[in-house]
Parts: structure tokens; C-alpha cells; sequence
């Protein structure tokens, strides 16, 4: 294989075949790719696209370009996967609900990407918690408790961090066969048994329109099924925050809340209950969403969800009594400010994506891949489309290290919140699931 000649032709259009696909992935890793090649690879691919064929070729590639994960367990091994928003804690309510319905969750996470939370950067949040343990730890912890939430480690898919670095600086981030060779080569190497897929639409998603978010999750089931790897995409809402709370700190205390049953709001609990569903049926674990949903529901009322969680927390060096005692364990920002809107009115629109920008500036995310993170930081009380906010409802509580913070998130909210004078403005509420994909029907055989 030459790395030139294989450009050459897709920056011409043609169908790569599987052999020059598996050849140059694993230049990626050997070396025998430069820079200046993999930027022009996915340039070329940013711009001719792939066949669906050649997708699976390069995911599997990927996936094959490191360890694969093979389990020995008495259960289904499931994930589910969001494609990046702002207040979305999903994975922390999802991944032990799961597992307290008989399901093993082996979470493998990313840390936050541009103006969108890292599941990641949440459990370092979490005093000893390891979230990059060994792989025997990793394993043992799933095996006993029935999940793990750790970090990407350099075992899997080791091909898919060069190629996305690469794509962070050369404007090929939005290339959807590579986004979905991302995603899949990394869930494929985790070896499971079924992939939830959420995919984020709206004006705080990477993917802002219904059509594109539509595009990328028909692309994840496609690539995913022929690389036998039963999948479901839900395309879901991100036109506001997900939770009324953002940050990292904040999020562990809100999903927290949300497991031991304190406080359920109602776009979290459809999105979590949506998603469990799709993996129990995935799994074979219930036949059915509906018994899917009444499984979960036991799950969560009886307290087996919010004590998993618990338990690994505890096995990956974390707090024994996080659940009991959250705020004993997890650290506070020194400031804490209600910000008032400019006028009172209601809420018309939320610029979502800038109300994410509000927590990187605070401190709570990255401008550059290696900058600390202060996981103290963040927004509470977030006011979302239709409330009515003034003097007795602030836009949003910011929690900060300093007063200049303060002042810079006050300006930032201003700028990214709409407000009427009357509610008659105010458009409808949209649904958090717009749209489910299921897999491709398997072809029927030729007689």
C-alpha cells in the first residue's frame, strides 16, 4: 500500500477497497502514515464521503488497530453513547440503572469537547475515583459490580486517536463516515452485545439540523450492523440544556439526586428511560420497551440503581458513602450568584451551545486539550424556553472561583438567554426524542 496513491483515489471519488483501508489504518499506528497524509486522507474524505462498505472498512480497521475486549459474563454487555451536550448526565444514571436490571456496562468515556461536557472530566470530579484504572481493574469492576465508567485507554482503537487529532485541526471534525468510525471503532473494541446511540440535534449539537443529526444517526446503525454490532440511534433535543445544571461537580450531584429519586425532571427521565429501554431490549432482556420501562422503573424505585452506582464508585477508589453524603465528599466553588436577566419577561430561546461556553469560561472545560479543569465550577437553576424569569427567577446560580468570573459568566448569560415581555411569544416546547432508527432489516437470503 502507498499512502499517496490511496488519497489519490479517494480524492478522486473512487471506492477504496477493504485491503488499502486495513493497510493505511495501520500506517496510522506504525508510523508509516505521516501527518501531512492522514490530513490529507481525511480531507479527501470530508469531501468525497464513503459508501457504506468502506465504512465498515475503516471502523473495523480501527477497532482491529488495538486490543478487542472479549467478556465471560452471564449477561448481556451493553453501552450507550451521546454524540456531546450541555447538561447532559446521562451516562451516570444510565450505566447503573442498566446493570441493576441485569445488563454489564463497560463505559468507556471521553473527556469534554469544545462547549460540551465530558463524561470523563465528571468522575475525576469525584475524590479517588480512578478513571483510568488498570485493565484488570477495569474488567473485575464490571464483572463484580455490573459497570465501569473510565477514560479511553490507549489499548483500544489507538488508530482513531491519531486520525482524530488530526481531524481537530484541519477542519474535518464534521466528516460523517469519520465521526462514525470514531464512535463505533472504540464501542466495537469494547466488545459488546448491543449500542445505544444518542444523537444530539439542535443549536447545542455538533449536528444542528434535524437532517444532518438524521444523516449521522442513520450512518452509526448502518456501519454498526454490518460490523455485527446490533445498534439503535434516538435523535434527541439539544435547543436548551438538557438538565437545569452544567458542570462537572454539579452534574455527579445531580445525577445523585436523580438515582436515589430526590428530584426526576421530566426531559432527563424520558431521555434515561428511553435509552435503558432501547439497551434491555438490545440485550434480550426484556422482549418489550414498555417491559423494559417497568423494569427500570423497579430498578430505580427500589433503590438497586442508586446503590450500583455506589458500588463503583467505591471499587474504582472513590467515596464509600458518595450516594448517602454527596456534598461531604465532592468540593464546592467559593462563589455561588443568582444572575438576574436584564428585564423580566419569559424565556423565547436559549442559545444552548453559549450557555456551554459559560462553564469553559468559568473554568469547567478545555480551550486547549491540555488545560486543567476546575470541577467545581458551573451552573445551577438553569431557566429553560417558556419560564418566566425576573427578580424571583434568575436566569441561572453561577458557581465560581472569583468575582471576575462571576461578572464574565453574567455577560455571557445575558447574551445567550431571549427574553419577552409576554409569554404569548414563547414557542412550544419540543419533544427530547425526535426520531429513533433502528437497524437496517437483514437482507432476506437468495433462494
Amino acid at each position: 500500500m502507498i499512502p499517496q496513491e490511496v488519497i489519490r483515489a479517494k480524492r478522486d471519488g473512487k471506492t477504496l477497497s477493504a485491503d488499502d483501508i486495513a493497510a493505511f489504518v495501520r500506517g496510522l499506528v506504525s508510523g508509516a502514515v505521516t501527518e501531512g497524509q492522514a490530513a490529507a486522507f481525511a480531507m479527501a474524505v470530508y469531501f468525497r464521503g464513503m459508501s457504506t462498505d468502506e465504512a465498515v472498512a475503516l471502523t473495523t480497521a480501527m477497532r482491529d488497530s488495538g486490543a478487542v475486549l472479549d467478556w465471560a459474563l452471564d449477561g448481556p454487555v451493553l453501552d450507550k453513547h451521546s454524540t456531546g451536550g450541555v447538561g447532559d448526565t446521562v451516562s451516570l444514571m444510565l450505566a447503573p440503572l442498566v446493570a441493576a436490571c441485569g445488563g454489564f456496562v463497560p463505559m468507556i468515556s471521553g473527556r469534554g469537547l469544545g462547549h460540551t461536557g465530558g463524561t470523563y472530566d465528571k468522575m475525576e470530579s469525584i475524590p479517588g475515583y480512578t478513571a483510568a484504572p488498570t485493565m484488570s481493574k477495569f474488567r473485575s469492576t464490571v464483572a463484580e459490580v455490573g459497570c465501569a465508567i473510565i477514560g479511553q485507554t490507549a489499548d483500544l482503537a489507538p488508530a482513531d486517536k491519531r486520525l482524530y487529532a488530526v481531524r481537530d485541526v484541519t477542519a474535518t471534525v464534521e466528516s460523517i463516515p469519520l465521526i462514525t468510525a470514531s464512535i463505533l471503532s472504540k464501542k466495537l473494541a469494547a466488545g459488546l452485545d448491543g449500542l445505544a446511540m444518542d444523537v444530539k440535534t439542535g443549536n447545542g449539537a455538533f449536528m444542528r439540523t434535524l437532517a444532518d443529526s438524521r444523516r449521522l444517526a442513520r450512518s452509526i446503525v448502518g456501519v454498526a450492523a454490518g460490523a455485527g454490532l446490533p445498534s439503535v440511534a434516538l435523535v434527541t433535543d439539544m435547543d436548551r440544556p438538557l438538565a437545569d445544571v452544567a458542570g462537572n461537580a454539579l452534574e455527579v450531584a445531580y445525577a445523585i439526586e436523580y438515582l436515589t429519586g430526590a428530584r426526576r425532571e421530566p426531559r432527563m427521565h424520558e431521555l434515561v428511560m428511553s435509552l435503558g429501554a432501547e439497551m434491555l431490549v438490545l440485550g434480550r432482556i426484556s422482549r418489550t420497551p414498555a417491559a423494559a420501562r417497568r423494569r427500570l422503573d423497579g430498578a430505580l424505585s427500589s433503590g438497586a440503581a442508586a446503590e450500583r452506582f455506589g458500588r463503583m464508585v467505591a471499587a474504582l477508589g472513590g467515596p464509600r458513602r458518595l450516594v448517602e453524603q454527596p456534598w461531604k465528599h465532592l468540593e464546592r466553588a467559593p462563589l455561588v450568584v443568582e444572575v438576574a436577566p436584564l428585564r423580566a419577561g419569559t424565556v423565547r430561546s436559549v442559545d444552548t451551545r453559549a450557555v456551554g461556553m459559560v462553564v469553559v469560561a468559568l473554568g469547567g472545560g478545555r480551550t486547549r486539550p491540555q488545560d486543567p479543569v476546575d470541577h467545581t465550577v458551573g451552573l445551577t437553576s438553569l431557566a429553560g424556553p417558556g419560564d418566566t424569569v425576573g427578580p424571583e427567577r434568575p436566569l441561572a446560580v453561577v458557581h465560581a472561583r472569583t468575582e471576575a468570573q462571576v461578572v464574565e459568566a453574567t455577560r455571557l448569560l445575558h447574551a445567550a438567554y431571549r427574553i419577552d415581555a409576554t409569554a404569548s411569544t414563547a414557542r412550544p416546547e419540543r419533544q427530547v426524542v425526535l426520531d429513533r432508527l433502528p437497524p437496517p432489516p437483514t437482507p432476506t437470503p437468495t433462494p
